[in-house]
């Protein structure tokens, strides 16, 4: 039985990258695999997903199972980037090369690469992209990326490995509880951004929320990050009086997709998200901070998406009047791309699965 240790931003409170996690475990389950997870927080990994994590800071144990694994695996997400700090792709970095002096294989699929944009970032990032056994990508614009580094292989392109995460036999019926005298709810992702403290998204959010209202929907909040969007929201509602719903509780992307499949529609930066949305038959509407965002919307045949810099809530507001009107159209569109993105993810497992033998 082959033995994979699996690195990305698991066990971390973070929704989406908990959703690539569980979605590639979904993929191989019954398969010859075995495997342990780096994470953030093992108990957290535990008792949200059970699954077994050894924390990424204990250096040691990192070390001991390494050596252990056949296979160091990345599921996917963009880990091997430099926008919030270069302290990212270099720990990963560390340990595609760690593992290559172990003479373990390298496994990276479904990857979103970047953006590296510092000299460090991009040497660090082309180096253990370069020394991976197998290569996927998630998204054409992650191939430009790879070209744009100097890699020198060529990736296939599969997808997200959130997506092959089951949608919820039964769906949350306490959702509904957003809904009033017929209104129909509209949930909202936000996420940091920019060097102004979060002043544009506040803003932005703010004033959407109150059109939203205003045009008869009920706009509720829904927190993808328990430590960066929680906040944000809080900042958002305080802008109304602390008057804006917010979904509570949500420890796992199983409950997300459960509460997101009564909703209407999504308006999401967060690009999980979008993905879960999708899962779910939920035409999101994306608002672009990162051109991963954009990437995943031309994938699935969604709108164009607004970007987050230079928005307006009323800009924002009135491609989503445009977007609404088409819902249904859109509905279909998504529910067709997702069925095609879910056999592109289990390219994933695979090409796993050639590179092992399995």
């Amino acid at each position: 039985m082959a033995k994979l240790l699996l690195a990305g931003y698991f066990g971390a409170g973070n929704l989406g990258d908990d959703a690539i996690l569980k979605g590639f475990v979904h993929g191989i389950d019954g398969l010859d695999f075995q495997f342990r997870v780096l994470c953030g927080s093992p108990e957290l990994l535990m008792r949200n997903l059970g699954l077994q994590g050894i924390s990424k800071k204990d250096f040691g144990g990192v070390k001991n199972a390494i050596q252990e694994c056949d296979a160091l695996v990345f599921p996917g997400g963009s880990i091997f980037q430099d926008v919030t700090s270069v302290k990212s792709v270099a720990y990963y970095s560390k340990l595609v090369s760690e593992a290559k002096k172990a003479k373990k294989r390298v496994i990276m699929l479904g990857q979103g690469v970047g953006p590296l944009t510092s000299w460090s970032g991009k040497r660090m990032g082309a180096g253990a992209f370069n020394a991976a056994d197998v290569l996927t990508v998630r998204d054409p614009m992650s191939v430009s990326a790879l070209k744009a580094l100097g890699v020198s292989q060529v990736p296939r392109v599969t997808a997200d490995s959130a997506f092959l995460l089951p949608p919820p036999v039964e769906r949350d019926e306490s959702s509904t509880q957003f809904g009033v005298a017929g209104m129909k709810t509209i949930g909202l992702s936000a996420r940091p951004w920019g060097k102004d403290k979060n002043k544009t998204v506040v803003s932005v959010f703010g004033d959407l929320i109150k059109l939203l209202t205003q045009n008869g929907y009920v706009p509720v909040m829904m927190p993808m990050d328990s430590a960066e969007d929680t906040p944000l929201g809080e900042a958002i509602a305080k802008l109304h009086g602390g008057k804006v719903p917010e979904l509570k509780g949500l420890t796992t992307p199983m409950q997300f997709q459960q509460r997101v499949g009564r909703m209407e529609a999504v308006i999401a930066m967060r690009l999980h998200a979008g993905i879960l949305a999708t899962t779910m038959g939920i035409p999101p509407l994306m608002v672009s901070y990162d051109p991963k965002v954009t990437a995943f919307a031309n994938v699935m045949g969604l709108p164009t998406p607004p970007t987050i810099q230079g928005a307006t809530g009323d800009r924002i507001f009135g491609q989503f009047q445009s977007f609404i009107k088409d819902r249904d159209q859109i509905a279909a569109t998504i529910v067709r791309k997702r069925d095609e993105q879910i056999k592109a993810a289990q390219g994933n497992i695979q090409a796993l699965r050639d590179c092992m033998g399995v």
